[in-house]
């Protein structure tokens, strides 16, 4: 159901092309690379982090082969990176974990790309399950997860 929302969002943003879907799992960074065919760092990583009350979740999406930089979240965010859990990843992201993507999440769920996403040409975000993937050009990405702002969070 998760995908279908994204095919819906994308299209009423626009976007005209298919949604790449796997007959195996894209859940991890490793497995999306090999099942697209990309360097794992075209990969962009969606990550879900507790809002500072944990009542509610914004998201960063990453380059596949960064890590979160504590020092670097507390400065842009002004506060400690705590990931959802995996328990609340669907409630409060509208997607199930290997499948969060930064479209067609529930109002308040703010998105924001991280610096390392702008040394592609194009990345492969997941499509809302772990066997799908759409890719963009970093300005699509930006245009179509409604982007609140480019942070760098990263190592």
């Amino acid at each position: 159901m998760a995908v279908e929302n994204v095919k819906i969002y994308l299209q009423k943003q626009g976007w005209n092309r298919e949604i790449l879907m796997f007959t195996h799992s894209s859940a991890t960074v490793e497995l999306a690379a090999e099942t697209v065919g990309v360097d794992p760092a075209r990969i962009a990583k969606t990550l879900s982090f507790y809002t500072e009350d944990k009542e509610g979740a914004f998201i960063v999406v990453v380059a596949g082969d960064k890590k979160i930089d504590n020092r670097k979240f507390k400065e842009s965010f002004g506060m400690r990176a705590r990931m959802v859990s995996f328990e609340n990843v669907e409630k409060m992201t509208g997607h199930p974990d290997g499948g969060v993507c930064p479209f067609a999440n529930p109002d308040g769920v703010e998105v924001y790309l991280d610096e390392s996403l702008r040394r592609f040409e194009s990345v492969f975000p997941a499509a809302g399950s772990d066997r799908s993937a759409v890719e963009l050009s970093c300005g699509e990405l930006e245009r179509y997860s409604h982007a609140r702002a480019w942070v760098d969070v990263c190592k």
